[in-house]
């Protein structure tokens, strides 16, 4: 959150991002945290937490839609190397979350494999619907941030390591006009 608080103000470090940094991650990486984030290009995470090489696993998909292999891409870190924070990045204004709420509010398919995309999306679709609000598909993105993270956190091979404090499993989301990160579930305490 350090990192993205320089983001904000625009007093970046740009850490670890030099010849000698590479050479020190090329044989070992220990990342600190695990970011499961959208494809946007607008939300790239080691800018807008001011990382660099070797400080984070990354993982994004549309949506943050998740299946087994980005399950184990997520679980890789904490259950190799100890990497003791995932974090969910939802961001404002996401398309495949609109798009997945246009599909299903509208029972129109999204061609080829983008529908696995909806289909992913359904659980925050129908919460987003429960829920209301002025912004429909801004709830439902912020609705996949955290069942996103809960589903994380309660994952039979995560689960011990969240119960025993040696990994916290956060939801957050992006604002795209401030570039700032809000943590939406799961901060440590």
């Amino acid at each position: 959150m350090d990192g993205n608080k320089r983001w904000v103000s625009g007093d970046l470090q740009h850490p670890d991002r030099d010849p000698n940094r590479r050479q020190f991650v090329a044989q070992k990486q220990e990342p600190f945290a695990a970011i499961l984030s959208c494809i946007d290009s607008r939300v790239p995470p080691e800018l807008l937490f001011d990382t660099g090489l070797g400080d984070l696993y990354v993982m994004r998909t549309g949506g943050e839609a998740v299946g087994p292999v980005v399950t184990g891409s997520a679980e890789y870190g904490p259950m190799t190397s100890g990497t003791p924070l995932i974090v969910v990045l939802g961001h404002q204004r996401c398309g495949a979350v609109k798009a997945a709420y246009q599909s299903i509010r509208h029972d129109k398919p999204l061609p080829g494999n983008l529908q696995a995309i909806v289909k992913a999306l359904q659980p925050a679709y129908e919460q987003a619907v429960r829920e209301g609000g002025a912004d429909p598909v801004e709830t439902m993105a912020r609705a996949q941030v955290k069942l996103t993270a809960t589903d994380l956190r309660s994952n039979q091979d995560l689960a011990p390591l969240v119960r025993k404090g040696a990994l916290a499993v956060v939801g957050a989301y992006y604002s795209l006009d401030t570039g700032k990160v809000q943590v939406l579930t799961g901060a440590p305490s």
